[in-house]
């Protein structure tokens, strides 16, 4: 589940390991790209953590952040 406040969106993902961290990593790449919205992120061994966040918006969540987001989910 997504961790939401007024200025992110955070979500935690562990995978069995680096291979398949990187794999999601990859696939969320071509969603944020598709949406011109990029997530800031880290990927440590076999875990990646995502943070959304809207920049033209003041660094708030809005709708783009909720959209890729549920596209991540649908990653998994």
């Amino acid at each position: 589940m997504w961790t939401i406040t007024p200025e992110s969106m955070y979500r935690k993902f562990q995978f069995r390991d680096f291979s398949e961290a990187f794999a999601f990593m990859t696939r969320v790449a071509l969603e944020a790209e598709k949406m011109n919205h990029h997530p800031r992120w880290t990927n440590v061994w076999n875990t990646v953590e995502i943070w959304l966040n809207t920049h033209d918006a003041g660094n708030l969540v809005t709708g783009k952040d909720h959209e890729l987001a549920a596209r991540i989910d649908n990653l998994i």
